[in-house]
C-alpha cells in the first residue's frame, strides 16, 4: 500500500498526487494541514515533517523530487510494487 502524506495548499504534493495517478498507482492521502498528530505521526515515520512524504509499507520513498527522478529512472514501479 502506498501512503502519501500532504497539505491542502502544497503544489509539490499535487504534483505527486498527480504522477502516481498518471501511473494507476492506488495510494492513501493522509492530510495533514491542519492536524497536528498527524504530524507528528509524519515525523516519527520519517524523521521529516516536509512534505509530501510517500511510503510504500514502511519504507519511505521521499518526496515528489525524489519519486519523479526514480521515475524518470524507471526504478518507481519496481519500488512502488514492493
Amino acid at each position: 500500500m502506498v501512503d502519501i502524506y500532504t497539505k491542502n495548499y502544497c503544489p509539490y504534493c499535487m504534483k505527486a498526487k498527480a504522477l502516481l495517478k498518471s501511473l494507476n498507482v492506488e495510494f492513501k492521502e493522509h492530510d495533514i494541514t491542519d492536524t497536528p498528530e498527524k504530524m507528528m505521526e509524519l515525523s516519527e515515520k520519517s524523521g521529516f515533517t516536509t512534505v509530501p512524504q510517500i511510503f510504500v509499507g514502511e519504507k519511505c520513498l521521499g518526496g515528489y523530487s525524489d519519486i519523479a527522478k526514480l521515475h524518470e529512472e524507471g526504478k518507481l514501479m519496481d519500488l512502488l510494487k514492493a
